[in-house]
């Protein structure tokens, strides 16, 4: 079973970048960064979640990259699923921070117990044809509009969702053009879907 062992976000500003990620996250090898190529303009077609054990620690994580320079986009809040808020980085990554849970339970930590990766798919039921063929296992299906896959061995977890729902998730206009300025790192092989989205094979060993 394909699963992905790491996330490379292309940025402007590399050491910038590194000092933001540290102070907001403290993600560890888990998210890479390298100089960017390519232009970009408005939504970029992917969010990345981080999902925590409880509300406090939403708060926590969502303050520290508030603190660090992050835009909110979407302030932490209740819903019916649990938790949640989103920013969005300085080099122009979006990020959610959220939590199933409804109560607290412990001390606030910035632990992150998954990282999701959502791809905004122009036709969600055409890539997930394109992932399963390219060893991915489905894990939850919901029609066209969104799919997760299972994890595998590697930390991050991998979903679709209609791009423009994707973006109204988030809080932004879907509109946007250029690169994705991210390069997802699996053990599947080098390969783009078909909404652009660049894999470079890797292994769990690229965590090391």
């Amino acid at each position: 079973m394909t699963s992905i062992n790491t996330i490379t976000l292309e940025v402007a500003d590399i050491a910038a970048a590194e000092r933001f990620y540290t102070a907001a996250f403290g993600l560890g090898s888990r998210l890479r960064l390298r100089a960017a190529q390519e232009q970009t303009t408005g939504f970029r077609g992917f969010t990345l979640s981080l999902i925590v054990s409880q509300p406090a620690d939403v708060e926590l994580l969502f303050q520290s990259a508030v603190d660090a320079g992050a835009t909110v986009l979407k302030p932490v809040a209740k819903n019916m699923w649990g938790c949640g808020g989103v920013v969005q980085a300085p080099d122009g990554t979006i990020w959610k921070v959220a939590t199933p849970a409804k109560k607290d339970t412990r001390p606030p930590s910035r632990e992150v117990q998954n990282i999701v990766l959502l791809l905004g798919a122009s036709d969600v039921a055409a890539s997930r044809k394109f992932y399963t063929g390219h060893g991915f296992t489905v894990a939850k299906s919901f029609a066209r509009m969104y799919v997760e896959f299972a994890a595998g061995e590697g930390p991050i977890k991998l979903g679709l969702y209609r791009r423009r729902a994707l973006a109204k998730d988030a809080g932004v206009p879907p509109e946007g053009s250029g690169a994705h300025r991210i390069a997802i790192g699996g053990d599947g092989g080098s390969f783009t879907d078909p909404d652009g989205f660049a894999w470079e094979a890797t292994t769990s060993a690229a965590l090391s």
